[in-house]
């Protein structure tokens, strides 16, 4: 497996600032020595206008392939939309070396690393949104976030200091947060969301042409 290639915003491939975390790296690298098993960096174009925030890495996605949304079922729905949109090119297979490249797109997770049962605790949340917050100061072009669910709407919000109660997570919500700079809600594109109809394919597809709206507006 290839080799963690943080941004000079984000976390070594060793990071112990969450010790819950850093020890659960430590199991799967035991039970898994050839998956990635490490902070996941962001994937994407360093000029682009949008950025997709997602949760954590998944198990059998992101911390074995080493890409955002990679491996799962996630990524399945998520990059296909993409491409639906023109934010991509290339084929998405399911490998970080499939030769996939976003346009215009960035993807990160609010936490890097992957949390037992896919659930961070707020405390490493709160760690980890400094690395967020850099991330987004790096992307000069930026214009609009989508948070795929309520943690990542929450760990942008927290970026930039704003207080929750005033920013309603909600499906296709739009909230203005400053700088010219637009974020929109998602349901989070999960295996579970979309097997229950909590998400469908057409209600993903719409956030996305909120999106384009946002930027046709300038």
């Amino acid at each position: 497996m290839r080799k963690p290639e943080p941004s000079a915003a984000g976390p070594d491939s060793d990071c112990q600032l969450c010790p819950r975390l850093a020890e659960f790296r430590q199991q799967q690298r035991r039970a898994f020595a050839d998956w990635f098993n490490a902070p996941v960096p962001p994937f994407g174009d360093p000029a682009a206008q949008l950025l997709i925030v997602g949760l954590a890495p998944g198990l059998r996605g992101a911390n074995r392939t080493g890409r955002p949304f990679t491996g799962d079922y996630a990524g399945d729905l998520l990059y296909a939309t993409l491409a639906d949109f023109g934010y991509s090119t290339g084929t998405y297979q399911a490998d970080p070396n499939d030769g996939l490249q976003l346009q215009n797109c960035m993807i990160i997770n609010a936490v890097r690393c992957l949390p037992p049962e896919n659930k961070p605790t707020p405390a490493e949340i709160r760690q980890c949104n400094g690395f967020l917050g850099a991330e987004i100061a790096e992307l000069k072009r930026l214009r609009c976030i989508v948070a795929l669910g309520r943690i990542a709407h929450d760990a942008v919000l927290m970026t930039r200091g704003l207080t929750r109660s005033r920013y309603t997570f909600g499906h296709g919500a739009r909230h203005d947060i400053g700088d010219n700079l637009t974020l929109i809600d998602s349901y989070h594109c999960s295996r579970y969301n979309t097997n229950t109809r909590r998400l469908t394919p057409e209600m993903f597809a719409d956030v996305f042409e909120l999106v384009k709206e946002q930027l046709a507006a300038g």
